[in-house]
């Protein structure tokens, strides 16, 4: 798979709240940094907080509305869906693709600095 649609495969299986399908696409070093920093290492604690974000927050989405990629990265612009409105709205994404698994998954708040900072 592309680095594209490796992400649009990670993506669907987080709309879908899959964790069989997220599994299959995660690295075993895979990170996850939200938009406040916070960071989550390795396949099986990133799992689980997957789980508990499922859980937590039934329904969630990412929709894409511009995708570039370029080798292994990829930046993404688009917004998410939720009924809480502090994960709702306009997201930025730096993706991290190697081997069709996902080892960076960076959610960033879509500010005009963080723009330039991923080269948007």
């Amino acid at each position: 798979m592309t680095t594209s649609e490796t992400l649009i495969a990670f993506n669907d299986a987080i709309t879908r709240a899959d964790l069989g399908a997220l599994g299959a696409l995660v690295a075993p070093d895979h990170v996850f940094i939200d938009p406040a920093g916070h960071e989550v290492r390795g396949k099986d604690d990133v799992l689980a907080a997957w789980r508990g974000f499922f859980a937590a927050f039934p329904g969630y989405k990412n929709v894409f509305e511009d995708i570039h990629a370029e080798g292994a990265h990829a930046m993404i612009r688009g917004h998410s869906v939720c009924d809480d409105p502090r994960l709702a709205g306009p997201a930025l994404w730096r993706v991290e693709v190697i081997e069709d698994a996902v080892t960076v998954w960076h959610v960033m708040e879509d500010t005009e600095e963080n723009r330039r900072s991923i080269g948007l």
